[in-house]
């Protein structure tokens, strides 16, 4: 059968993948656009500390990873452009969350696999109940980003002249900032905190490359990220190596291929 859906954990890691491809790029597409990707990737190291501060308490990582996550966004979103937009700060932020991260990890090595597993995802491991969450955490942030798309949209482009215009930009910001860490604590587990860009940016530079309106380019980075999760599911089913290694390495060709092929016109939103 192809990509061998016979198998269960198969099926889970095509339900899980395609869910969090196609809501990652979405969300990614702005993230890009509003060049918070090193914030986006600074979410992802804090959940690994909270999927590690979990472990050592007995509770499940993946709860710690959701609580972690969700709070520094807040913070972030809280902290608006006095933080969020100053490389800085946020890289302090990461500095902590890791140093935090190693600590509990050398307290309680007892499970230390299933912290580490969070560091590079695993998609052939997800079980059934991971992929039903998965689906319904990327149905929501989906349907979140629909209802938040036009102001989102202007905010995003120009925030003085949303702002003028009555747009509440800062609550924009949060609400924003929230499911960008949701759709982060949900990757996590199948792409890995080191390996999440291959979901969250790499398709979105991709199809803002291509293409100039907004629409299409969030349309096409979701059939991109798409496209590239079964591909990277395919190719490790049938030649072998981690699937989010070849997830991560067709990400990548996608971005190189994609600045090949960036209209002459096209602005530079992507580098």
């Amino acid at each position: 059968m192809i990509l061998g859906l016979d198998y269960g954990f198969m099926r889970h890691a095509l339900l899980a993948a395609s869910s969090i491809a196609v809501a990652s790029a979405a969300i990614g597409y702005f993230v890009t656009l509003r060049r918070q990707a090193f914030a986006a990737h600074a979410l992802s190291h804090v959940g690994f500390t909270g999927a590690a501060g979990a472990i050592l308490l007995g509770l499940s990582p993946y709860l710690g990873l959701f609580a972690f996550t969700l709070a520094a966004a807040l913070a972030l979103g809280l902290a608006g452009g006095r933080l969020r937009e100053r490389d800085i700060g946020i890289g302090m932020v990461l500095m902590f969350a890791l140093g935090l991260g190693v600590l509990f990890l050398n307290l309680y090595t007892a499970n230390a696999q299933a912290a580490m597993s969070i560091l590079f995802g695993s998609i052939v491991g997800i079980t059934a109940q991971q992929a039903a969450l998965s689906l319904g955490v990327a149905l929501a942030c989906l349907l979140a980003l629909a209802g938040i798309y036009r102001p989102l949209a202007f905010a995003s482009l120009n925030p003085e002249a949303a702002r003028a215009r009555g747009v509440p930009v800062r609550a924009l910001d949060l609400l924003f900032i929230a499911v960008v860490a949701a759709v982060v604590a949900i990757a996590v587990p199948v792409i890995g905190a080191l390996l999440i860009f291959a979901f969250l940016i790499g398709p979105a530079a991709a199809a803002q490359a291509l293409t100039r309106g907004m629409a299409r380019g969030v349309l096409l980075a979701m059939a991109l990220a798409l496209l590239l999760t079964w591909a990277g599911l395919a190719a490790a089913y049938y030649i072998g190596y981690p699937s989010s290694t070849w997830i991560a390495s067709l990400s990548f060709a996608l971005y190189l291929a994609a600045q090949f092929m960036r209209p002459a016109d096209a602005p530079d939103v992507a580098s």
